[in-house]
């Protein structure tokens, strides 16, 4: 067995620290001596090293992500290989699939989901935010109301600065129900600090029911609306889900089935 303070193990030890195999820096010794009481060839010896280094990443990848969906506040499940196409066909896969990547994210670009009730858009958003989750970013979902509540509340705690640099650290923010509820000036004037510590530094992806140009009855003062929908918009990919809601169709289908 290898004695503590060994020159051989002093020397795996920091390489194992520098080349970030904990696994393997944890156990080496233990399975040292294992393989040679069993005779194992060096070459299997390596094999089952590498193997658990290998496990060990993997579990720790699973944990990340568990860690970075938890983070996320998704209010439920979504993927986007579930999103029906066929049913909706504003909407192509090539877009999508192009918007599972993460380089959209790292570029700080903005993608905006604009289409009625039923169609889709808070299904793509977060399942779109879950695939960037899933590629190692840090992503956080909520609705446009509750984070304006949110920052109303710090901002009458005097906690505002603390808020706003949190939400600005996320790689990319997920708003839904844009434009859902008209909000007074003090509201949209926060919702724009928040954009603009992110403007083409980190991502924001919203998922709206009114087109642009009734975006004014959201935020009342038009120029307020103006300096909002222009963040949002610059570099911008756009989907457009339409009007009809496939949900509604499901729901039909279900109630009032074909007659054979």
């Amino acid at each position: 067995m290898s004695l503590p303070g060994d020159p051989e193990d002093m020397l795996i030890d920091e390489a194992c620290r520098d080349l970030k195999l904990p696994a393997f820096r944890e156990r080496f010794i233990e399975a040292a001596t294992t393989a040679r009481r069993e005779q194992a060839s060096y070459k299997q010896f390596l094999l089952d090293r590498l193997q658990i280094e290998l496990a060990d990443r993997d579990l720790r990848r699973q944990q990340r992500l568990l860690r970075l969906l938890r983070l996320a506040r998704f209010p439920r499940q979504k993927w986007l290989e579930d999103f029906d196409f066929a049913k909706n066909p504003n909407v192509t896969p090539e877009v999508i699939a192009d918007l599972k990547s993460p380089t959209w994210v790292r570029e700080g670009r903005p993608l905006v989901l604009i289409g009625d009730s039923g169609t889709g858009k808070s299904h793509l958003l977060i399942g779109i935010g879950t695939a960037i989750a899933e590629a190692g970013m840090t992503v956080r979902y909520t609705t446009t109301s509750a984070l304006v509540n949110e920052l109303a509340e710090a901002d009458a705690s005097r906690r505002l600065s603390s808020v706003i640099a949190r939400y600005s650290k996320v790689d990319l923010l997920c708003l839904d129900e844009f434009g859902y509820l008209n909000l007074d000036r003090k509201g949209a004037k926060l919702l724009f600090q928040i954009l603009t510590e992110r403007e083409e530094r980190k991502a924001t992806a919203v998922a709206t029911n009114p087109p642009f140009t009734e975006w004014d009855k959201t935020f009342g003062d038009p120029r307020l609306c103006a300096a909002i929908a222009d963040r949002i918009t610059f570099r911008c990919t756009l989907i457009q889900t339409g009007t009809e809601s496939y949900r509604f169709q499901a729901t039909q289908g279900t109630l009032f089935p074909a007659s054979k």
